[in-house]
């Protein structure tokens, strides 16, 4: 799965899609996160990635963990809400373990198909 991952990004990346200012903040949320846990997947996907969003749209992530447990659920939701607010910018998270993705029904679900075909990796 890893190279249609590769792949829908570099078309992204071509097409120019997401905003400096969108990428950036993704970027700085990846960098904070990254300091309390282990990020196997980290992609911008949405209206941000695909570039309709409005001047409402929400940054829609992706996150892929080894492991999830109640107390780093919150530690990575105070850490997407403070990036967000110092960037006047609503982030919705979408946070999966490695398990879930690969020995669950979710493998198929459409909403990873989205996240594969528009998600761009950063």
């Amino acid at each position: 799965m890893k190279s249609i991952w590769k792949q829908a990004m570099v078309i992204a990346h071509q097409e120019g899609v997401v905003k400096q200012r969108d990428y950036e903040i993704a970027k700085q949320l990846k960098e904070r996160l990254s300091e309390v846990v282990q990020l196997i997947d980290f992609r911008v996907f949405g209206s941000r990635a695909r570039g309709d969003e409005d001047e409402y749209s929400d940054l829609d992530v992706f996150l892929e963990v080894p492991s999830l447990d109640k107390e780093l659920k919150e530690k990575i939701s105070d850490i997407i809400w403070e990036v967000g607010f110092e960037n006047y910018v609503v982030i919705s998270p979408l946070i999966f373990t490695r398990g879930e993705i690969e020995n669950s029904p979710l493998r198929s679900s459409p909403i990873v198909r989205n996240i594969v075909e528009e998600g761009i990796m950063v």
